[in-house]
């Protein structure tokens, strides 16, 4: 951890037309830095003006050097793109942080400890891992990170239908139980050559998601290296049901932790990276490892 960290200037990345009060949230916490610092940074705030905007704005605040602090005031999703815009800039000296401000918002509930705007003030800055995704990219194009989890199967099937409706507790339970009836499992081949089929996998860099489910006994803090599988191998939908059922009630308990997990996709794959789904080909190599305290961050 370094001593009280000062910045430069504090970039606050959000978006005008969310659904939550992400304007007012960005313009609270300007305000309240403005107070509380004992020192001048030059503080921005900057709205986003299209879906990946975020990942630009990161990447060019980043990118001019010095200790600078990039806010994204948004949820999962929003706070992704903004991690990996800094993981572009490839500035040692750039730090993250997230000010809740969305629908899913799993990584500052479990991660934060206090007051965005006092941590900021007090600087303790720590690193934590990052999870990193290979999905067959290019050597000139930048490879993709996560924040807290990585998932296929019914995860990302699912947030693609919660994105197509309004966001509601009865009306997600809803979208969930439909999605689900209609789901498919999917098949990859593992490391070893052998075929597998899946309900779902999730890697994970928190111990929860999705506000309910607990996935496993991990650390909040995750800088151990490792990650955690959550895999749903192929089975009845009724078993599925009860596993998700204690996944929300009690948890899912000790999950095996990896660095590395690597597997082929036989068919197009949806994936979804903290709330943001993407999809990988098929007959891809597809490789999720654990960079080990790649963020730096406060909060």
């Amino acid at each position: 951890m370094d001593s009280a960290r000062t910045f430069e200037s504090i970039v606050i990345i959000f978006n005008p037309n969310s659904t939550g009060d992400a304007p007012e949230l960005a313009q609270q916490l300007h305000d309240r830095l403005k107070e509380l610092l004992s020192y001048q940074p030059e503080i921005i705030l900057q709205p986003t003006e299209h879906a990946g905007h975020a990942v630009d704005l990161a990447r060019e605040a980043a990118g001019r050097g010095g200790d600078v602090l990039v806010v994204s005031v948004s949820g999962d999703g929003g706070y992704n793109e903004v991690v990996n815009g800094v993981m572009q800039a490839g500035n040692p000296r750039a730090v993250c942080a997230v000010r809740a401000a969305g629908n899913a918002n799993d990584h500052s509930r479990i991660m934060a400890t206090k007051p965005l705007e006092e941590a900021i003030a007090e600087g303790h800055v720590h690193n934590i891992d990052l999870l990193r995704i290979h999905t067959g990219q290019k050597e000139n194009e930048p490879l993709e990170y996560a924040h807290s989890y990585i998932g296929f199967g019914l995860t990302p099937v699912v947030a693609t239908e919660l994105e197509k409706g309004s966001k509601g507790a009865l009306t997600e339970m809803v979208t969930v139980i439909q999605t689900f009836s209609k789901f498919e499992p999917f098949g990859i081949r593992t490391a070893d050559g052998k075929r597998r089929k899946f309900d779902s996998l999730v890697f994970a860099n928190i111990n929860e998601m999705a506000k309910y489910a607990t996935l496993s006994e991990a650390a909040n803090h995750p800088s151990d290296g490792k990650f955690e599988v959550i895999t749903f191998p192929h089975m009845p939908k009724w078993r599925v049901l009860l596993t998700a059922l204690k996944a929300t009630t009690q948890g899912l308990g000790d999950q095996p932790s990896m660095s590395k997990y690597e597997f082929t996709t036989l068919k197009p794959l949806p994936y979804q990276m903290d709330g943001e789904v993407k999809s990988v080909e098929a007959n891809v190599k597809v490789t999720v490892e654990c960079a080990p305290r790649a963020l730096a961050t406060l909060g």
